[in-house]
Formats: structure tokens, sequence, C-alpha cells
């Protein structure tokens, strides 16, 4: 993937209902959802959720299809592995990506320990 290709995925991500979005069809699988579905699952207006699925489609993150009457979307799982990818290329300057051991543990806030 080109450097031009990865600002145009990562813009397009880089907004609350696309990546949302982007998140959904991920999670949907290489089947996809159909456009109403999908308005329903992230309760956004028929014209909203157009928008930001042609923004997705442009930055080829994600993949239309006809199915009878209806339009289905899936993430474009290529796409999105590239991308990860080219961001994780030179992680940790050579070095492997392994979880810190030695970083302190993470404390739940104390209103939630206290109802564990």
């Amino acid at each position: 993937m080109t450097p031009d290709r990865m600002v145009a995925a990562l813009g397009a991500l880089a907004h609350e209902h696309r990546l949302a979005l982007f998140r959904l069809l991920v999670q949907a699988g290489e089947d996809g959802m159909p456009a109403g579905a999908i308005a329903q699952a992230l309760d956004l207006p028929n014209s909203s959720l157009s928008f930001h699925l042609a923004h997705l489609t442009r930055a080829g993150l994600i993949a239309q299809r006809r199915q009878g009457r209806s339009l289905i979307y899936s993430a474009d799982y290529p796409a999105m592995n590239a991308l990860v990818g080219y961001l994780l290329e030179n992680c940790c300057g050579g070095a492997g990506c392994a979880p810190d051991t030695d970083a302190a543990p993470v404390r739940r806030p104390l209103a939630e320990r206290k109802t564990a």
C-alpha cells in the first residue's frame, strides 16, 4: 500500500461514525451486512450512512456488492491487513513487539472495585 493510500485510509477512519462502521463490518465477517442493518445497528439516518459508506469505499477499506435488491457491505480484509502491516512495519525499532511484562498493573477505579 502506498503512503497516499495509507493517509486516505487513516483519514477515513478518523471519524467516530466511520470507525464504528468499519469495526461493525470487521465483526460481521466476510458475509458483510446490508445497509439497512448497518443503519439500524449504528442508529444512523440513511443519508449519513450513505456518506460514510462512500468515504470508506473510496478509501479502499470496504467493498460493496449487490445481493438481490440489497446492497451488502463488507470489510476489505486485505486492505485492513495492509494498513496494520504498514503501521507495524518498523514497530519497536526492529525488536519484538511483545507486551511489556514489567509494566504496572492497571487498576480499576475505586467505584468499580466497591461493586465487584
